[in-house]
């Protein structure tokens, strides 16, 4: 059964966040959320509280005759649906827009897209390539811009992925969490909200492979300034032990399909299996943010398993980024 998170396991004894029906609804009205760095730790608690409001039918939609623009550059399967469907449960309306059809920075530049979406819609999901495409939509605009995906960031799956880790463990205060692949934009998003949430990180790539340096500079001072473990290192095996979650992603992101062939021959030690499994706790949570290439960088097994978190961690994005519109709008 999914365990209903308290005050004191989103926040600690000493900073219980607002609840209760609606109280939320807004915290952050008109803001963008370009970065999981956007968000204060008390931000962060409220925005999970909030969640967990939402996920429990206790919100009501704050989104009439609103319209929500998804402008996406990438596919999707997760991000397009649970905005869309999010959107919708909060009373509102989206409209889709497709690479093709915006041209975001060839056809039209970005910061005349930003003026212009500002004039029709209330607020935008931006999935892109370039994390700084999404830096300019927010600058130019008068309207929340949400970060839907870029090649620097992801930050509502982080988000949704440690409220994952608070519902099934009980808290993130503590937790060993260890990702094992590719320092993507997934993994530096989970790096910088890690130590706010007071979580020790570990990161086990290949050689080569690292997050970015200024990600890796600012995820070192925020362990020391919270008194969490943060390290990388070239071991699965070894980062493995007595860890509380263990993450994974694919290989080869979306863009890079072109080094497929290389990352699977680099990756080939960084799989979690049945004996990277055994290395972890016996309640270890496993997690993998979607789609997974099966047999690659996780088995069958594993995700199919049960310390698999891996579709309540899915369903968890719906309600982290309704909680996230109803809180901007």
């Amino acid at each position: 059964m999914t365990k209903q998170i308290t005050e004191t396991e989103l926040t600690g004894p000493t900073e219980p966040a607002p609840r209760g029906p609606h109280a939320l609804t807004g915290f952050l009205k008109g803001r963008s959320v370009v970065s999981v760095s956007d968000l204060s730790e008390d931000e962060i608690a409220s925005l999970f509280a909030l969640t967990c409001d939402v996920k429990a039918g206790l919100v009501q939609g704050n989104a009439a005759e609103k319209t929500l623009a998804l402008l996406f550059e990438k596919p999707s399967l997760r991000t397009k649906v649970t905005f869309a469907v999010g959107m919708t449960r909060l009373g509102g309306q989206h409209v889709y827009l497709s690479r093709e059809e915006v041209g975001l920075g060839t056809r039209e530049s970005v910061a005349d897209v930003a003026r212009g979406l500002s004039r029709w819609v209330d607020v935008v999901a931006a999935r892109t390539f370039s994390h700084k495409s999404v830096v300019d939509l927010a600058a130019n605009a008068t309207i929340p811009i949400l970060n839907a995906l870029t090649d620097r960031e992801h930050p509502c799956q982080a988000f949704a992925d440690f409220y994952t880790v608070i519902e099934k463990r009980g808290g993130a205060r503590g937790v060993k969490f260890v990702f094992i692949g590719d320092g993507n934009n997934v993994a530096q998003s989970l790096m910088l909200l890690a130590p706010r949430l007071g979580t020790h990180f570990t990161l086990a790539c290949p050689p080569g492979f690292e997050p970015a340096g200024d990600i890796t500079a600012q995820t070192r001072e925020l362990a020391k300034r919270h008194g969490t473990r943060f390290e990388i290192t070239h071991d699965a095996l070894a980062a493995s032990a007595d860890a509380d979650v263990l993450y994974t992603d694919v290989w080869t992101s979306m863009g890079q399909e072109n080094e497929s062939i290389r990352r699977a021959e680099e990756f080939s030690g960084f799989q979690i299996n049945a004996n990277v499994l055994r290395q972890a706790r016996e309640d270890a949570l496993v997690l993998h943010c979607l789609p997974a290439h099966r047999g690659m960088e996780i088995t069958d097994e594993v995700m199919d398993g049960p310390r698999s978190g891996v579709f309540d961690q899915a369903e968890n994005r719906l309600h982290v980024q309704q909680a996230l519109l109803c809180a901007v709008l």
